[in-house]
Protein backbone atom coordinates (compact mmCIF):
# COMPACT_ATOMS: atom_id res chain seq x y z
CA UNK A 1 0.00 0.00 0.00
CA UNK A 2 3.50 2.19 0.62
CA UNK A 3 3.32 5.53 2.28
CA UNK A 4 0.07 6.19 3.70
CA UNK A 5 -1.62 8.21 7.03
CA UNK A 6 -0.75 6.30 10.05
CA UNK A 7 -3.19 7.32 13.30
CA UNK A 8 -2.26 6.52 16.58
CA UNK A 9 -5.57 5.97 18.78
CA UNK A 10 -5.52 8.82 21.53
CA UNK A 11 -8.22 7.20 24.75
CA UNK A 12 -6.58 8.84 27.25
CA UNK A 13 -3.70 6.66 28.16
CA UNK A 14 -0.56 5.69 26.23
CA UNK A 15 2.78 7.38 25.27
CA UNK A 16 1.57 8.62 22.14
CA UNK A 17 3.93 11.65 21.82
CA UNK A 18 7.29 9.01 21.67
CA UNK A 19 5.42 6.88 19.22
CA UNK A 20 4.30 9.50 17.28
CA UNK A 21 8.33 11.40 17.04
CA UNK A 22 9.28 7.83 16.11
CA UNK A 23 7.30 7.67 12.78
CA UNK A 24 8.06 11.61 11.81
CA UNK A 25 11.37 10.42 12.68
CA UNK A 26 11.35 7.70 9.40
CA UNK A 27 9.22 10.18 7.68
CA UNK A 28 6.13 9.01 7.99
CA UNK A 29 2.97 11.00 7.73
CA UNK A 30 1.17 10.38 11.34
CA UNK A 31 -1.29 11.98 13.04
CA UNK A 32 -2.77 11.38 16.77
CA UNK A 33 -6.96 10.21 16.63
CA UNK A 34 -8.86 11.89 19.21
CA UNK A 35 -12.28 10.50 18.31
CA UNK A 36 -13.13 7.51 16.70
CA UNK A 37 -14.41 9.48 13.68
CA UNK A 38 -11.01 10.77 12.94
CA UNK A 39 -9.85 6.81 12.07
CA UNK A 40 -11.98 7.39 9.11
CA UNK A 41 -9.13 9.68 7.86
CA UNK A 42 -6.36 7.35 8.16
CA UNK A 43 -4.97 4.22 6.46
CA UNK A 44 -3.21 2.38 9.22
CA UNK A 45 -3.97 2.22 12.81
CA UNK A 46 -1.62 1.83 16.33
CA UNK A 47 -2.97 1.28 19.30
CA UNK A 48 -0.25 1.98 21.86
CA UNK A 49 -0.62 2.29 25.69
CA UNK A 50 0.93 1.61 29.32
CA UNK A 51 -1.25 1.52 32.43
CA UNK A 52 -4.20 -1.22 33.43
CA UNK A 53 -6.05 -3.36 31.09
CA UNK A 54 -9.26 -2.83 32.40
CA UNK A 55 -8.93 1.16 32.31
CA UNK A 56 -7.72 0.83 28.60
CA UNK A 57 -11.03 -1.14 28.05
CA UNK A 58 -13.00 1.42 29.99
CA UNK A 59 -11.80 4.59 28.17
CA UNK A 60 -12.05 2.55 24.79
CA UNK A 61 -15.73 1.59 25.10
CA UNK A 62 -16.50 5.04 26.48
CA UNK A 63 -14.67 6.87 23.71
CA UNK A 64 -16.34 4.99 21.35
CA UNK A 65 -13.08 3.24 19.87
CA UNK A 66 -13.85 -0.21 20.66
CA UNK A 67 -16.78 -0.87 17.99
CA UNK A 68 -14.56 1.27 14.94
CA UNK A 69 -11.64 -0.55 15.68
CA UNK A 70 -12.86 -3.88 14.87
CA UNK A 71 -15.21 -2.42 12.23
CA UNK A 72 -11.64 -0.83 10.86
CA UNK A 73 -9.63 -4.24 11.39
CA UNK A 74 -12.54 -6.11 9.89
CA UNK A 75 -12.54 -3.78 7.04
CA UNK A 76 -8.71 -4.88 5.85
CA UNK A 77 -6.94 -1.69 7.52
CA UNK A 78 -3.58 -2.57 9.25
CA UNK A 79 -3.41 -2.17 12.80
CA UNK A 80 -0.26 -2.52 15.42
CA UNK A 81 -0.80 -2.76 18.34
CA UNK A 82 2.37 -1.88 20.90
CA UNK A 83 2.69 -3.16 24.80
CA UNK A 84 -1.04 -3.07 26.31
CA UNK A 85 -2.16 -2.77 22.78
CA UNK A 86 -1.19 -6.38 22.15
CA UNK A 87 -2.62 -7.38 25.81
CA UNK A 88 -5.87 -5.30 24.55
CA UNK A 89 -6.37 -8.36 21.45
CA UNK A 90 -6.99 -10.77 23.65
CA UNK A 91 -9.55 -12.67 25.31
CA UNK A 92 -9.04 -11.60 28.91
CA UNK A 93 -6.49 -10.06 31.41
CA UNK A 94 -6.27 -11.48 35.17
CA UNK A 95 -4.74 -7.86 35.76
CA UNK A 96 -6.57 -5.38 38.23
CA UNK A 97 -9.27 -8.29 39.16
CA UNK A 98 -9.83 -9.19 35.81
CA UNK A 99 -11.57 -7.89 32.97
CA UNK A 100 -12.54 -8.99 29.36
CA UNK A 101 -10.50 -7.28 26.65
CA UNK A 102 -11.03 -7.11 22.83
CA UNK A 103 -11.10 -10.63 22.06
CA UNK A 104 -9.22 -10.64 18.90
CA UNK A 105 -7.44 -13.19 19.57
CA UNK A 106 -7.76 -16.33 21.90
CA UNK A 107 -5.55 -16.46 25.17
CA UNK A 108 -5.26 -15.03 28.60
CA UNK A 109 -3.03 -12.32 29.25
CA UNK A 110 -0.98 -13.43 32.82
CA UNK A 111 1.14 -11.30 35.55
CA UNK A 112 4.19 -12.31 35.74
CA UNK A 113 5.27 -14.95 39.20
CA UNK A 114 8.40 -16.90 40.17
CA UNK A 115 11.27 -16.34 42.56
CA UNK A 116 14.16 -13.97 42.41
CA UNK A 117 12.05 -12.77 39.15
CA UNK A 118 12.02 -8.97 38.81
CA UNK A 119 8.96 -7.44 38.11
CA UNK A 120 7.76 -5.54 36.17
CA UNK A 121 10.61 -6.67 33.40
CA UNK A 122 12.65 -3.53 32.42
CA UNK A 123 15.07 -3.39 30.10
CA UNK A 124 16.62 -5.20 26.64
CA UNK A 125 15.26 -9.06 25.88
CA UNK A 126 15.21 -11.33 23.01
CA UNK A 127 12.82 -12.11 20.31
CA UNK A 128 12.88 -15.05 18.70
CA UNK A 129 10.68 -16.18 15.38
CA UNK A 130 8.35 -19.04 15.60
CA UNK A 131 6.37 -18.14 12.45
CA UNK A 132 8.47 -17.30 9.07
CA UNK A 133 7.37 -14.19 7.14
CA UNK A 134 5.71 -11.99 9.20
CA UNK A 135 5.72 -8.44 7.26
CA UNK A 136 7.05 -6.87 10.84
CA UNK A 137 10.37 -8.56 10.97
CA UNK A 138 11.62 -7.92 7.57
CA UNK A 139 15.54 -7.03 7.16
CA UNK A 140 15.74 -7.68 11.41
CA UNK A 141 17.56 -10.53 12.16
CA UNK A 142 16.30 -13.74 14.47
CA UNK A 143 17.13 -13.49 18.04
CA UNK A 144 17.23 -9.63 17.93
CA UNK A 145 17.12 -7.41 21.27
CA UNK A 146 13.93 -5.37 22.32
CA UNK A 147 12.96 -2.64 25.14
CA UNK A 148 10.40 -4.23 27.06
CA UNK A 149 8.58 -2.66 30.23
CA UNK A 150 5.35 -4.46 31.67
CA UNK A 151 4.34 -6.63 34.26
CA UNK A 152 2.08 -9.17 32.52
CA UNK A 153 2.54 -11.08 29.74
CA UNK A 154 0.12 -12.85 26.82
CA UNK A 155 -0.08 -16.51 26.59
CA UNK A 156 1.37 -18.69 23.87
CA UNK A 157 -1.46 -18.20 21.16
CA UNK A 158 0.43 -20.87 19.00
CA UNK A 159 -1.32 -20.05 15.77
CA UNK A 160 -0.75 -16.32 15.78
CA UNK A 161 2.27 -15.99 17.73
CA UNK A 162 5.12 -14.82 15.78
CA UNK A 163 7.49 -14.34 18.59
CA UNK A 164 8.53 -15.32 21.52
CA UNK A 165 10.36 -13.77 24.76
CA UNK A 166 11.52 -15.39 28.26
CA UNK A 167 11.57 -13.66 31.05
CA UNK A 168 10.87 -17.00 33.64
CA UNK A 169 7.94 -17.96 31.08
CA UNK A 170 8.38 -17.89 26.95
CA UNK A 171 5.64 -15.91 26.39
CA UNK A 172 4.11 -14.28 23.06
CA UNK A 173 6.17 -11.22 22.26
CA UNK A 174 5.12 -10.62 18.54
CA UNK A 175 1.41 -11.58 17.11
CA UNK A 176 0.48 -11.68 13.78
CA UNK A 177 -3.05 -12.71 12.34
CA UNK A 178 -3.77 -11.33 8.72
CA UNK A 179 -4.03 -7.20 9.28
CA UNK A 180 -3.50 -7.39 12.84
CA UNK A 181 -0.14 -7.15 14.32
CA UNK A 182 0.83 -6.41 18.07
CA UNK A 183 4.28 -6.55 19.82
CA UNK A 184 5.03 -6.60 23.51
CA UNK A 185 7.85 -4.31 23.49
CA UNK A 186 8.46 -0.44 22.39
CA UNK A 187 9.51 -0.07 18.68
CA UNK A 188 9.85 3.47 19.54
CA UNK A 189 12.30 2.55 22.33
CA UNK A 190 14.44 0.02 20.16
CA UNK A 191 17.05 1.70 18.58
CA UNK A 192 17.44 0.89 14.92
CA UNK A 193 15.85 -2.40 15.16
CA UNK A 194 12.88 -0.64 16.41
CA UNK A 195 12.58 1.71 14.04
CA UNK A 196 13.02 -0.52 11.14
CA UNK A 197 10.11 -2.47 12.42
CA UNK A 198 7.95 0.68 12.24
CA UNK A 199 9.13 1.10 8.97
CA UNK A 200 7.71 -2.33 7.84
CA UNK A 201 4.63 -1.68 9.36
CA UNK A 202 4.11 1.42 7.32
CA UNK A 203 4.55 0.21 3.98
CA UNK A 204 1.99 -2.89 4.89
Amino acid sequence: MGFQMIGIIDYGGGNLRSVYNAFRYIGRDVRICETPEDLDRVDKIVLPGVGSSKDAMTALESGGYREKIMSDIGSGKPFLGICLGLQLLFSRSDEAGGCDCLDLVPGEVKAFSGDGLKVPQIGWNTVRSVSRGCPLFRGIPDGEYFYFVHSYYCAYTGEYTTGVTDYGVEYTSALWKENVLAVQFHPERSQGNGMKLLENFSLL
